[in-house]
This record gives structure tokens, sequence and C-alpha cells, in this order.
């Protein structure tokens, strides 16, 4: 499925929850990595705010691209934001969305 950039640069963005590992498998506790580097990847919860709207986005992003001491309330800068909508069946019911995935986030401050 295609993927399209989105554009923050004139937007605030704070954390608004710290990272946490994404799981492929919550049973087993498997954690989701990077198809291409192999990285561990986390969720991040960030607050962007623009044009006078403001929205939380669970964004993955590469373990190697989240800096050391992110903490809820930090403005950070977002490198290489992209949204991918999807969709699947699970049990007979269809459910659909819109990921979002950065390179990294680093910090604003």
């Amino acid at each position: 499925m295609p993927s399209f950039k989105i554009d923050v640069s004139t937007a605030v963005v704070f954390v608004a929850t710290a990272p946490t590992p994404k799981l492929i498998n919550q049973k087993t506790g498997e954690r989701a990595v990077d198809r291409e580097t192999g990285a561990g990847l986390s969720t991040v919860g960030l607050l962007v705010s623009d044009e006078g709207e403001g929205n939380l986005y669970q964004v993955t992003i590469p373990e190697t691209g989240i800096p050391e001491g992110l903490a809820p309330g930090l403005p950070v800068k977002v490198v290489g934001l992209k949204a991918r909508d999807w969709e699947n069946e699970f049990n007979g019911q269809k459910r659909h969305g819109i990921s979002f995935r950065a390179v990294a986030i680093t910090s604003a401050v």
C-alpha cells in the first residue's frame, strides 16, 4: 500500500506518551522489528498542533530513532512522518484505519 508524507514543519509537536515496545504477539511478547534494519519498533504518542487544531497520533518509530530520556511534555521534531491506510479481517470482522510511522524524533529544545 502507498504511504503519504505528512508535513509537520509548521507544527508544534509534544510527546504525549512515552515510547512502548510495539508487539506482534501479545501472548508471547514478540516485538515488531523494522524490515529493513532489523531494529525493534516502539510506539510513541505525539500531540501535533498546527493551524489551530491539535491531534494525538500513535506513531511507530525504530528504537534507533528515539532519543534517551524521551518523556511526556517534551517538545520534539519529527523526521520522515508518513501515513498509510490499512484494512484487515479478523474473526469475520473487517477493520480499517490509518497508521503513522516516522524515521526518528529529536528534541526540539
